[in-house]
């Protein structure tokens, strides 16, 4: 079916963009930079971090690895971040959750300065988005959905937007982003969540339906209205003996049964993901560009 919302392919326009600013930025001799902080060995973190090196380095972006043990203490892991705070050839800091439970990953966030977030979870920036301030970074993932939903000219002033997920990470940024009075938005929103009654009949009411629950093909045929837009945030592994892993990704959409009934769909994978390295790095290179004062920053020159 050709009703697929290529991540993909919208992700690399984008990287094109950014290689081009990156460019502008050499020339007047400003290396973007950023730094990223990975604390224990989980492995979809070591795979996610690996991802967004390569694009950095594909891009001309410097990027700095700091790796830390399991074990190491949440003050060590502050002072580092303090550091790099002050790190003023450095634009930009990732830490990469989860991190060891013994560590407050809300403390953490709120360490990184607000002008480095290129995460977009530092209380300031928080702030901003549901204010409906864009001098502040967007987080990544809903970033990304939203540059999806532009790009492919999909309709979201006045459409109801069902959001499964009330996470800080996708949900609750997702709604502030759509319910702005701006440009791109201007939707009705509403949260889905685990104690929500009648989830089923406000999904079949969604216009674009996000889902980001974390439970894996949750979403069947029989919840999406005709034509409707799904977005599939979620990554799930489960059991499949049949694969050589043993295991197998899967989204929180049933994809096979959905797609037939959708109007347009994210493949999982190959559709947000994509996505959300790409803003990552449009983030960095506005970092960039805001620290250095080589380039104004203009609402022209955000994407969000």
């Amino acid at each position: 079916m050709d009703n697929l919302i290529d991540g993909k392919l919208i992700a690399e326009t984008l990287h094109a963009e950014t290689e081009q600013e990156v460019q502008a930025l050499l020339a007047k001799g400003v290396l973007p930079s950023v730094a990223f902080v990975r604390v224990g060995e989980d492995p979809a973190s070591k795979v996610y971090v690996g991802m967004k090196e390569k694009m950095a380095a594909r891009l001309g972006i410097k990027s700095t690895l700091h790796l830390l043990p399991e074990e190491t203490t949440e003050k060590a892991l502050l002072e580092l971040l303090k550091e790099l705070n002050n790190d003023a050839s450095l634009h930009g800091i990732l830490v990469q959750a989860p991190l060891p439970s013994h560590i407050r990953q809300a403390k953490v966030f709120e360490t990184v300065s607000p002008l480095k977030d290129v995460d977009g979870f530092h209380p300031v920036n928080v702030g901003k988005l549901m204010l409906g301030d864009d001098d502040g970074f967007v987080p990544c993932t809903p970033g990304g959905i939203h540059e999806l939903l532009k790009r492919c000219k999909i309709e979201t002033r006045g459409a109801h937007v069902v959001i499964l997920g009330r996470g800080n990470i996708v949900g609750k940024p997702m709604a502030s982003l759509l319910i702005q009075k701006a440009p791109h938005a201007n939707a009705t929103v509403t949260i889905c969540h685990s104690q929500t009654r009648n989830i089923g009949e406000l999904c079949r009411s969604a216009d674009i339906l996000i889902a980001a629950l974390g439970v894996p093909e949750f979403v069947k045929a029989d919840m999406v209205k005709p034509n409707a837009t799904v977005i599939d945030v979620g990554v799930n592994r489960i059991t499949d003996p049949s694969s050589p892993r043993g295991y197998r990704l899967v989204g929180d959409v049933d994809f096979k049964t959905v797609q037939p009934v959708a109007g347009r769909i994210t493949p999982n994978p190959g559709g947000v993901g994509p996505m959300t390295i790409a803003i990552l790095m449009k983030n960095t290179v506005r970092a960039a560009r805001m620290a250095t004062g080589s380039v104004s920053v203009s609402k022209q020159d955000k994407t969000h």
